[in-house]
């Protein structure tokens, strides 16, 4: 991300930093929703991962740099290391970069809207208390929250297990949308890669119970969970039913390098 305006160290803390991993996203990627959403002027930044793309994504990535200017980066892994990896590379340099007081990750394919990143920064201005804000898909009244059933229940009893594992009454680890404060902390949790390349949003919150010495009441008042307003599944995930398989695998394996 290029320079821009001279910020005050107020505005910097308030500011967020947005990565967005990307796969193979060409032809998925909503880019004029994301062209859009820049151009509103918002206290918002987009670091977009091209996690090795044999397709046009990166070309894709480019373009969006150069027509939003320098409230969007392009990271650029040449070898495609997982979603998992893409996060991290992604978050590391945004918080190297020190724009932001804030920084998380999106999916690309906007299951969760734009909209939605201003209301979780918004908890983390409003809470000093608070160090994370996940995106939660609560099907509640008022709310527009469209998922498939078969994904839906694999994802109630997935969450389930991981809140038995971490012994943390979380609803749902898995939404693309979360964020996090900037802090000696969490550049600790980033700094090693993860063991898991899909469940890694658990990994995260294990290894913020191990630095508290496996204390998850630390961790109560610090996260908070928000009802989405609206998600919908998008075509074309590559999440597949079959990956809660190895999702359940890889908790139990954080669960034996961090918790037990």
């Amino acid at each position: 991300m290029g320079d821009t305006e001279e910020q005050t160290p107020q505005s910097a803390h308030k500011r967020c930093t947005i990565v967005v991993p990307c796969y193979n996203e060409a032809h998925r990627l909503p880019s004029e929703k994301f062209i859009e959403f820049v151009h509103e002027g918002r206290d918002i930044d987009f670091l977009f991962v091209n996690d090795g793309s044999t397709d046009n994504t990166l070309e894709l990535l480019e373009r969006l740099r150069r027509v939003c200017g320098p409230a969007v980066g392009v990271l650029d892994k040449r070898r495609n290391g997982g979603k998992a990896e893409a996060v991290r590379d992604g978050m590391v340099r945004a918080i190297e970069l020190g724009r932001s007081g804030f920084v998380g990750f999106w999916d690309a394919d906007l299951a969760t809207p734009l909209s939605a990143i201003s209301s979780l920064c918004q908890e983390l201005i409003d809470e000093p208390r608070l160090q994370m804000v996940f995106g939660s898909r609560v099907r509640l009244l008022g709310r527009h929250v469209q998922r498939r059933a078969i994904r839906h229940y694999l994802g109630r009893v997935f969450a389930t297990v991981v809140s038995l594992v971490l012994r943390l009454p979380i609803y749902d680890t898995q939404c693309g949308a979360k964020i996090f404060r900037v802090s000696p902390q969490l550049s600790q949790v980033l700094r090693r890669p993860f063991i898991s390349r899909w469940v890694f949003d658990v990994e995260i919150l294990a290894r913020f119970i191990a630095l508290n010495h496996g204390d998850t009441h630390l961790l109560h008042d610090s996260i908070f969970e928000y009802p989405l307003e609206r998600w919908e599944d998008v075509a074309g995930s590559k999440v597949k039913p079959g990956d809660f398989v190895l999702a359940f695998v890889d908790t139990f394996r954080i669960y034996s390098k961090y918790l037990r």
